[in-house]
């Protein structure tokens, strides 16, 4: 298998650093709010998985923060009753677009004391200093390769950038690794006073904890690539004193018309919030699935409408597959082998559906084909052979469908044959073909 290394700006082979094992590390949500699933991470876990390895694999909650604290605040709840509200819910948004729970799930709030340990040797070896005001900083120019996962350097960050004014810090670009409480917040005991632990220093300390002191694979956002993941390497590798973590996998933004979604434009992408629209978060998993994870993924209501009616067609044709008979292996491993080179060139999901697509379409038996459904699933996790009701979505396809025929319709009698085709290209990306007959326009899935 061929990843892309963020930390070496290239693909590379995948070589575990124990044979057959895979330790991976997700940054988790910061539970302050809704969050939208992370379906890529979930897919090269069970890529890995279906490929032979044991994996452990460890995703944080942190339940501690700025943004927590504020929004308690603003609700005059605590940080902890906010923070229990949307760890439930990121769990149960996860669940309900089939990724995996994690192996270890451990939260900020109750791996404080690694954390203290971890900062107090930082203070020890030179690489990190306690401020006259209880925070203590690590020293990043103590780290001669600071910025490398995110392609920056200390020169680059200097120049241009907006750092905060901090008169504790002995550097601008110094962070925290703890942070002294201020009054009304959450705090836990320290060498330093009361306060709570930095938000990058989490991370580091519980992937320790829980998958020692080397680290395949640790994945994120492409947005976590700097100041955290930089971060999160400058203090672990130098506590640690080697290389901490093997392969950096980021995941490009899901973005609308105006650019990156952020809770803070406004209406933020949830599964929660699809599912209050009426959405199957299993629709969303297919709609992430039909593109590659280091691109960014456009989303519009019409795009996942298109997906919506393709996955539910999908269901349809494999649901009429005959349940009889044994698959023919001779038949099987072509399209094996086809799906584990997408699979194995840098998780490629949207070829990967192409070779689902082919196996439906090939000269096979229905024996052979469910039983490629079967095997490609176990990646793709999209309940491809689940139970499928005739249920509403049939009657609103059809009404939709008579309804753009009318328009074309009266379009063409218009003489606006530019909007004619325009109505056929859109039912066409919808699966639909119409074709114009003595009796009229008629219809039928692709």
């Amino acid at each position: 298998m061929r990843i892309y290394n963020s930390a070496t700006h290239k693909k590379e082979e995948f070589q575990p650093i124990e044979s057959g094992k895979v330790r991976m590390y997700v940054c988790g949500p910061t539970v302050y709010d809704n969050i939208h699933t992370f379906i890529s991470f979930d897919v090269i876990r069970r890529w890995l998985i279906a490929s032979g390895y044991e994996v452990t694999f460890a995703q944080n909650l942190t339940d501690v923060d700025d943004k927590i604290i504020k929004r308690a605040n603003e609700q005059g709840r605590t940080a902890a009753e906010v923070a229990t509200e949307f760890s439930d819910k990121f769990i149960g948004v996860m669940r309900a677009a089939n990724v995996l729970d994690p192996d270890v799930r451990p939260r900020a709030t109750k791996e404080i004391g690694p954390m203290i340990a971890m900062i107090k040797t930082l203070i020890e070896q030179g690489h990190a200093y306690a401020a006259d005001n209880g925070d203590v900083y690590f020293a990043v120019r103590s780290d001669p390769n600071y910025g490398h996962v995110s392609g920056r350097n200390i020169d680059d960050l200097m120049v241009g950038a907006r750092i905060e004014e901090n008169e504790d810090k002995n550097d601008p670009l110094d962070f925290a690794l703890w942070k002294a409480a201020k009054p009304g917040e959450p705090f836990w005991e320290s060498p330093w006073g009361k306060g709570r632990p930095g938000w990058h220093i989490e991370c580091s300390g519980i992937s320790m904890k829980y998958l020692g002191e080397h680290l395949d694979i640790h994945c994120g956002g492409i947005d976590n690539a700097f100041p955290h993941h930089t971060n999160e390497i400058a203090q672990s590798e130098a506590y640690l004193g080697h290389k901490w973590c093997n392969y950096w996998f980021h995941v490009q933004h899901l973005n609308d018309k105006s650019g990156k979604m952020s809770k803070s434009k406004g209406e933020f992408l949830t599964v929660s919030l699809l599912e209050e629209k009426g959405y199957n978060p299993l629709v969303y998993r297919f709609f992430c699935l039909q593109s590659h994870y280091r691109k960014p993924l456009l989303f519009t209501y019409d795009v996942l409408d298109n997906s919506k009616v393709a996955y539910e067609k999908l269901l349809k044709r494999i649901a009429a597959l005959s349940k009889e008979g044994e698959p023919d292996m001779s038949e099987v491993k072509p399209y094996q082998d086809a799906f584990a080179e997408a699979m194995g060139s840098d998780i490629n999901t949207s070829q990967a559906l192409t070779v689902l697509y082919d196996v439906l379409k090939a000269d096979i038996s229905d024996a052979s084909k469910r039983y490629l459904v079967e095997d490609f699933d176990q990646v793709f996790s999209l309940d491809l052979t689940a139970e499928v009701e005739e249920s509403q979505a049939d009657d609103e396809l059809a009404a939709f469908v008579e309804e753009k025929i009318a328009e074309r319709q009266a379009a063409r009698k218009e003489k606006d044959f530019a909007k004619a085709d325009a109505i056929r290209q859109e039912l066409l990306d919808r699966g639909v073909e119409i074709k114009d007959t003595r009796e009229g326009t008629v219809w039928s899935l692709i």
